[in-house]
Parts: C-alpha cells; structure tokens; sequence
C-alpha cells in the first residue's frame, strides 16, 4: 500500500480528564507543526463529565485559534476500544495517533511519533516504555512484572523484534486502519492494533517513551484486564489475511493477490 504522510488526525477519548485533556491539547498544539496536524477528535459518551466536556470546549476554543479543526465525537460502539474504532472510521488525515488524555501517554512525544513516521509513511510507529530511554513511574510493580512477561512472550510467538506490543500510543497510516476489521471492544484492542498489522506485513518501529501515572479521575484498565489481552493475542496468530481486512469490494482480490 502506496502511503504518503500529509498530515495526522489525532483521537483523544475522554471520560473524567479536565486539566489532563486540556493540557494534552495545549502540548500537541505547541509541540507539533500545524502541517502536520489534520484535526483532533475528541471522543465522548454518556459516561462523560460535565467538568470533563467543559475541559473539552475549552480546548475547542484554543484549536479554532489555532485553526485546527476540533471535532466532539459521541461514541456509539461501547468501552475503550469502541471510542477509538467510531473515531477512526472519521479520520481524515492521510495517518492518525490513538492516545489517552489522562498523561499517562506524554503528549510531548506525539511530535516524535509524527517525525518518525515521516521517514516510513506506509508502516507504524508506536512509543515503547521498554526501549533505552523509556521509563515507568507509578506503575503497579505487579503489572511491570506481568506486562515485561508479556512483552517478551507475544514478541517470540509473532517472531517480531517489539518491545511493548500492549501500549495504545502510536501513529498509523489511515486507510490501513480504516481497512482492517477491528473486533476488541475493551483495552485488548491496544493490543490487536499492533497485531493485526503485524499478521499483515507491516512494519513496526518504536522510540522510547516515558510512561506517568495519571494524576486525576480512575484508570479504566484494571489489574485483571492485563490478562484478557491473551485471548486476542493467542487467536490472531492464526488469522488469515481475509479475516483480517474488512471483505467489502475489492478486498476479496487484493488480499489473495498479495497471499500468494
């Protein structure tokens, strides 16, 4: 797939984040080029705060400014991965960055990603808290342990040389993510972004990147999920490329033209 980068959407899903969400924004915005950027979404539903959605507007007001365009999405798939998948069918930018809006993905590295990215346009870039340079801090010490177990196991059981396949902080090129027919609902679907692309051929390159607890509102992602990312992980090695792409016209061809 021919890919030229032309500018970044950028899905920010919120539930409780207030000053998180908007200094998210204010970061991207001072960080990143305005070539780069395309628009940012910010995802939200019923569970959304009215402090949250005050946050939302006020960071609505800073991108029309700046003459970004800002889109409030109200998610009709449910959970995590549900908010991400509504907002990529909308994208609009040639590649696009999922992310939280909790801090706990920095917000300085969506710059990295991008200029990353530029040198490899048809691939993935994803940030890795396991590279030199990356870190933890405030992680639950259980978690490390289970999440570096996990890292290493699903990197040999797909033979790619990956560091941190479970992180949602990475860049895409659009229409493969529009392509591929996503089935994780809840947080494992951080996991089938990277593996999905994987099964198909694509490449995946990582910079380091500094991983802090959230400072406001409740995780989403408890101790116990860790262990539903198995299941996606166990079953897509076996997937074949047409279970993998959306099988709408044309798809059917091109998928068995480039297995053979």
């Amino acid at each position: 797939m021919e890919t030229t980068f032309k500018n970044t959407s950028i899905i920010l899903p919120a539930i409780n984040e207030t000053f998180s969400f908007e200094q998210t924004v204010n970061v991207i915005l001072r960080t990143c080029s305005r070539q780069d950027l395309c628009e940012l979404i910010a995802v939200v539903c019923e569970r959304t705060t009215e402090e949250c959605l005050a946050a939302i507007e006020r960071a609505k007001d800073r991108c029309r400014t700046e003459e970004i365009p800002f889109t409030v999405l109200w998610q009709k798939r449910p959970y995590a991965g549900g908010a991400y998948q509504d907002a990529i069918d909308i994208c609009r930018g040639s590649h696009l960055v999922i992310m939280s809006t909790d801090l706990e993905t920095d917000p300085y590295a969506v710059h990295e990603l991008i200029e990353e990215e530029k040198k490899h346009p048809g691939d993935i870039t994803t940030a890795s808290r396991w590279l030199q340079g990356g870190s933890f801090s405030g992680y639950d010490r259980k978690k490390e342990i289970l999440n570096f177990i996990f890292q290493h196991m699903f990197s040999l059981y797909y033979g790619v040389k990956m560091s941190d396949m479970t992180y949602g902080f990475r860049i895409f090129p659009t229409e493969l993510m529009q392509r591929i027919a996503w089935e994780e609902l809840r947080h494992p679907f951080f996991i089938e972004t990277a593996l999905k692309p994987v099964r198909l051929g694509v490449e995946m390159h990582e910079i380091p990147t500094k991983w802090a607890a959230r400072e406001e509102g409740e995780s989403q992602n408890t101790f116990l999920q860790t262990f539903a990312y198995l299941r996606p992980a166990v079953k897509i090695r076996f997937y074949r490329r047409e279970r993998i792409l959306k099988q709408g016209k044309g798809e059917t061809e091109e998928s068995e033209e480039r297995g053979r």
